[in-house]
Parts: C-alpha cells; structure tokens; sequence
C-alpha cells in the first residue's frame, strides 16, 4: 500500500507491506532478494507520486527502469513484520532521479535495510532516455526539495574489501 505521509513540513513517499510467509528463509528471516521486491514496489509508489503511475505510463508511452542499486541488510527481519519503506529523492537531472529507500520493522525507529537507486526515464517505443516532462519533472524536484536537509547514511557507499565498513 503506498501513500503519501507529511511529518512536519516534509511531504514523502511511504510504501507499507507485511512479510508474508513465502517470502522467508529456512532461519526465519525475510530472503535477501525479496528486501529489493519490497524496495521496487516502493518504487512504484515513487512513480505514482511523481505522475506516472500505470495510466500516464500507458497514456505517455515512458516509464522508469533501474540502472544500478545498492542494497544494505543492517538488521533480521522476520514473518509477520509489518514493513514500512520512505522514500526520498536525493537528486535528478532531466532524465534520471537518485532515490535513498529505508525500511523499517513494525514501529521501529532505526532501518532494517536501506537502498540507494539510480532510475532512467525512458520512452518505451526505443527503447530509449527521455526528459521528463515538465509536470513529472516539477514533482521530482518537489520531492527532491522537501529532502533538501536529509542526510543519508548509508548512500554513496562503495563497496569493496578495504572499505570502512570492513576495517
């Protein structure tokens, strides 16, 4: 289920689910690829508040695909979890649009996992890249502008066995 939350002055994506049973591993725990199932449909829930949900994608002709991803497992899930994923717009050129994910469990207030996106905007009849248009546009840079003040922890990340995290 997505929506839209204000907490303060702040508009933001929020996408809600709950783990279900198929979705977890033999320890219990919610499978790695289906943090990034969670993650794409909160991504939809992105895409519908930018104005381009499933109609404008049919009606326009263009969409949105994934052209690289990160992922961070920093906590155990497991079945039954209620989830809940914001999502903020970290920055955007004509045509793509850097997005930072965390989600929570239940009512938590630290991240089980974040994500950080890079999303192409593409005309489907190329397939090829596309400006947005100049309503898509204004509601990303909306977005982005609400972020404007948010610190991401766990983006721009590399990863590598010398890497920080690894020390």
């Amino acid at each position: 289920m997505a929506e839209r939350e204000r907490a303060g002055d702040e508009a933001r994506v929020v996408y809600r689910d709950t783990v279900r049973a198929e979705w977890v591993d033999y320890n219990g725990h919610l499978r790695d690829a289906f943090y990034m199932l969670i993650y794409s449909y909160a991504t939809d829930a992105l895409l519908d508040a930018i104005g381009l949900d499933t109609a404008q994608r049919d009606a326009r002709g263009r969409s949105m695909y994934t052209l690289e991803a990160h992922l961070n497992y920093l906590r155990e899930i497991k079945e039954g979890a209620r989830v809940r994923v914001d999502v903020r717009v970290l920055e955007h050129d004509a045509k793509r649009v850097r997005v930072y994910l965390e989600m929570y469990s239940d009512e938590g207030v630290e991240p089980v996992s974040a994500s950080e996106q890079l999303l192409l905007h593409v005309d489907r009849s190329g397939p090829r890249a596309v400006a947005f248009d100049a309503d898509v546009l204004a509601r990303v840079a909306a977005l982005q502008a609400a972020d404007a003040r948010f610190a991401p922890k766990h983006a721009a990340r590399p990863i590598g066995l010398t890497s920080p995290r690894s020390q």
